[in-house]
């Protein structure tokens, strides 16, 4: 019996595509063509309208089609919705008027939350259907996904990296290898707990979850690569951008998909339910990709001033150099993302039980694997 048969989200195919293979493929490249990246001066210019507008940007906007734009989440977390944006400016405002970086520092932590909890989400959707197994098979595998983010974390803030989440010095330093040491050590000791488990439940129950195993090994091998392998800003971009969008596009289309079957009102629009319909994939993308390009022509033009060729039209507008100023239009500027990042924290819990989301994602419709 192979457990995975009924653990994917949609499909073998589609979750081994969009939600699984990016953080392997990618990783496997970074490796096959390190020496080739790491004489890389810059990001090339298209690369990064790929990764940063079309990727890292874009994937933010894709969480409106599972609050703003669907009716039953503006009905029943109007509350939610509406305060959370104008809450995360408010505080965005006072900590950028303390310091700049104290702001960029705040945001990458939180961004960092909300990208290890991706995984962490990940790793018990495709763990769904082993309720039966015993609970320390279950902790086993919290502990692995876990340490697969936090101890490249932890090596990051214990070495110098040539590299940044957001700006320089926006993660803390801190002068200990032996807790990067001492971390890896439980890290490898889960792993080969991990690893045990798996066997067992192979010899004794002939079971084996493909998904949730690619998800971990995925997982572990970006951002070890992205971070610890590597110390490149090419390589952890990438590696960091691919493998956490990509899925999380994969995961609101599949989630829009079923849902607009499931109720052909369920968006404020007819027309935002067609988009999630393979011939409308690439008006889906379009759409998400034009909404990025906007926000990154403001923060280029106003504040940034570094990829001028790209958002020539928006040149008349004024660099901002007055702190007063930036101390309220940077965290306004970032309020999509921060949005993201905290509604996130809200709109995929995992302990409820019979929750809507979960109905609507593990709904079943016709489709070929």
């Amino acid at each position: 019996m192979n457990s995975s048969d009924s653990s994917w989200i949609f499909s073998a195919r589609f979750d081994s595509c969009f939600i699984l293979a990016p953080a392997i493929l990618v990783s496997l490249f970074a490796v096959l063509f390190s020496d080739q990246i790491s004489q890389m001066e810059e990001m090339p210019s298209w690369l990064w309208l790929v990764l940063i507008v079309g990727i890292d940007a874009g994937h933010v906007y894709s969480t409106l089609f599972r609050t703003y734009l669907v009716r039953d989440e503006l009905q029943h977390r109007q509350a939610l919705l509406t305060l959370t944006p104008i809450v995360a400016w408010i505080a965005g405002c006072l900590l950028y008027s303390i310091e700049d970086l104290l702001f960029w520092r705040v945001l990458a932590y939180l961004a960092l939350f909300h990208f290890i909890r991706q995984q962490y989400g990940f790793m018990m959707i495709y763990g769904r259907n082993e309720r039966d197994l015993p609970d320390y098979y279950k902790k086993i595998d919290k502990a692995a996904i876990y340490l697969a983010t936090l101890y490249p974390v932890i090596y990051w803030h214990c070495h110098e990296r040539a590299f940044n989440w957001f700006v320089d010095d926006d993660f803390i330093q801190i002068d200990s290898t032996l807790l990067s040491t001492l971390v890896a050590g439980l890290y490898l000791v889960v792993l080969l707990l991990y690893a045990m488990k798996e066997f067992v439940l192979w010899q004794k129950m002939s079971l084996f979850n493909l998904p949730r195993n690619l998800l971990l090994f995925g997982t572990a091998l970006s951002w070890y690569i992205g971070i610890v392998a590597f110390n490149t800003d090419l390589i952890f971009t990438a590696t960091n951008v691919i493998a956490h969008g990509i899925p999380y596009y994969g995961l609101i289309w599949v989630y829009g998909y079923k849902q607009a079957r499931m109720t052909s009102t369920a968006y404020l629009k007819p027309w935002i339910g067609r988009l999630f319909n393979v011939k409308a994939i690439f008006g889906y993308f379009g759409l998400l990709f034009a909404l990025a390009f906007f926000e990154e022509s403001l923060w280029d033009n106003l504040v940034w001033r570094e990829h001028q060729p790209f958002f020539g039209f928006f040149s008349h507008l004024p660099a901002i150099d007055s702190s007063q100023t930036l101390a309220w239009l940077v965290p306004l500027l970032a309020l999509p993302q921060t949005t993201h990042y905290l509604l996130d924290a809200f709109i995929w819990r995992l302990h409820r039980k019979d929750t809507e989301w979960k109905a609507i994602l593990f709904y079943n419709v016709e489709r070929r694997s």
